[in-house]
């Protein structure tokens, strides 16, 4: 069975392909302005969700959901673009210190 990260690797191969004609750091920066697209959409739906947007679009806790997913493939794409063989470890590494807090309360608990 694939892992999270043996998806993105073959997805950040499709999407490479198709973006050949681009330079590498322009893919990059691209890849790092999805990322802030999809949390837009993922507000989007939010609001969709509560009824606060103006086109009338209702929304579903399940499309809300949907939507960071889709803010979190983007951003493991961009890490594999920035860095494609050192992505995994430095997720790791920035994972473990940015939830420092949370495993020490949760061993004082």
């Amino acid at each position: 069975m694939d892992t999270l990260w043996d998806n993105i690797e073959k997805l950040s191969a499709v999407c490479r392909a198709a973006s050949s004609h681009l330079p590498d750091e322009e893919l990059k920066v691209l890849q790092v302005g999805e990322v802030a697209e999809e949390a837009d959409e993922a507000m989007h739906a939010l609001r969709g969700l509560k009824g606060l947007t103006t086109c009338g679009d209702a929304h579903t806790w399940s499309e809300v959901q949907n939507e960071p997913v889709g803010a979190v493939i983007a951003a493991l794409l961009a890490m594999h673009y920035i860095d494609p063989t050192g992505a995994r470890a430095t997720f790791d590494e920035i994972l473990h210190r940015r939830t420092r807090r949370g495993r020490e309360a949760a061993a004082t608990a």
